[in-house]
């Protein structure tokens, strides 16, 4: 009789796919409802100013989507002022998990393309997934856990066709504790809001920075490959 074990991947009997249609609907549906969040979250002064859970809850999902372009630790923070760590942590989690199916739905829909299975095949990302492999569940612990990327594991889990069911576990148990810890720290340290508002800036411009930079010496060499 075999033996389950968490810590390695196994042999995955995938399940057939939807029609196309269907999943790009699936696809575009994703995207519009985490957009939407976005928009509102921005634009509203109830979510920009509220200290209901309900704004925890939605932030996570633009704060965690695909490669995430608002931090959550300013947010972490300042709940923890008022709520307890425990609260937070759990409101928190609850909606990153779902954020992280989002994720594993919409990666699994661009893996799927002709062009990604392209890139999918060469030698280096081969080498990636297969060191990923050696032992994904610690490796998402351990990016879960600690302050480095999490978004590269979100491409990988799909890529290395890692069931969904073992990665939304290993978000739950490495992402909880850290969101307790930060809560934990706001409820004793409770930073003035005008600092988690520094924060929240400095967060922001450290994460996209290099994005931008890529993007415009990208838009350069264009440029100079047509001139």
């Amino acid at each position: 009789m075999k033996s389950f074990n968490i810590f390695n991947s196994s042999p995955l009997v995938r399940p057939k796919k939807l029609p196309s249609k269907i999943r790009t609907i699936i696809f575009v549906l994703e995207i519009l409802l985490v957009i939407s969040l976005l928009v509102l979250i921005l634009s509203s002064n109830f979510f920009q100013k509220s200290k209901n859970l309900w704004v925890l809850f939605f932030y996570s999902f633009p704060a965690e989507f695909l490669v995430a372009i608002f931090p959550h630790e300013p947010i972490l923070l300042y709940f923890g002022k008022f709520y307890t760590p425990l609260t937070v942590a759990f409101v928190a989690i609850a909606g990153t998990v779902l954020t992280e199916a989002l994720n594993y739905s919409v990666f699994k829909f661009v893996t799927d393309t002709n062009l990604f299975q392209k890139i999918h095949h060469r030698k280096f990302v081969t080498k990636i997934v297969g060191l990923f492999n050696k032992a994904p569940f610690i490796a998402l612990l351990v990016a879960g856990l600690t302050p480095v990327p999490f978004y590269p594991f979100r491409f990988l889990v799909v890529m290395a066709h890692y069931p969904l069911a073992k990665y939304i576990l290993a978000v739950f148990l490495s992402r909880t504790p850290r969101f307790f810890l930060l809560a934990l720290l706001g409820q004793a340290i409770k930073i003035p809001d005008y600092l988690l508002l520094a924060l929240f800036t400095v967060l922001i411009i450290s994460v996209n920075v290099p994005f931008l930079r890529k993007l415009l010496k990208k838009r350069k060499n264009n440029k100079v490959d047509v001139s």
